[in-house]
């Protein structure tokens, strides 16, 4: 079985500074109770890997606003001003990485590999201080892996064995996310009695790369 903790013991486990994983896209598929109480935390100083910085008032976005965020790492920060503000006023230090190649980073963290060759980005400014290698007649771009302290990823049941179900899109960054940290914490909507199992077709995550679980 896989202990089953609070939101609030959940951030007890994230220290200041740590590289945090938060999946989810938009907030969806996001543990949003986990990172409410990490909000109302005193963590700070945190890098967070994440495909985008959300809305203002939901999820990781809150962090933004509270000044806990020192290192971002994604993809988009669009929808949230508060972070494009910032990182306009050098406040924070963003790292961009297409949408493909970042989730192909975390895979190769989860998988114990050093990184991979892609060819997007090739003439553009997601070039600038990467490694490039000629192959084949084509050029290629090297991009290393990423792996983070702790996991935060969402799901919508997990079983007492700690596998875990994703309903829907929900499943986006979750999946590999849970592959790619020292420690991974799975909020869910529902865990399923002790005599009941999540049916083996229908594990997205399997529960070895779960250490705890928070109910919502």
């Amino acid at each position: 079985m896989k202990p089953q903790i609070t939101a609030k013991q959940a951030v007890e486990k994230i220290e200041d500074g740590m590289t945090v994983m938060i999946a989810g896209f938009l907030s969806s598929g996001s543990a949003l109770s986990v990172l409410k109480a990490l909000a109302e935390s005193d963590v700070k100083e945190l890098t967070i890997i994440c495909n985008d910085t959300t809305y203002p008032d939901k999820g990781h976005g809150k962090l933004f606003a509270l000044k806990k965020v020192k290192k971002v790492i994604t993809t988009y920060l669009g929808a949230n001003p508060i972070s494009q503000e910032m990182y306009e006023n050098g406040e924070i230090e963003i790292n961009f990485f297409p949408q493909g190649t970042l989730i192909e980073k975390i895979r190769c963290g989860g998988c114990g590999l050093g990184g991979f060759l892609t060819p997007t980005g090739i003439g553009t400014l997601i070039e600038n201080g990467k490694q490039k290698i000629h192959l084949d007649g084509k050029d290629f771009l090297l991009e290393t892996a990423l792996h983070a302290d702790i996991a935060l990823i969402g799901a919508t049941r997990a079983d007492t064995a700690g596998n875990l179900y994703y309903e829907g899109t929900t499943r986006n960054y979750n999946q590999m996310m849970a592959t790619a940290a020292d420690l991974v914490i799975a909020e869910v909507e529902e865990i399923l009695p002790e005599n009941q199992f999540i049916k083996p077709e229908d594990v997205h995550t399997q529960g070895i790369f779960v250490d705890f679980i928070v109910k919502k």
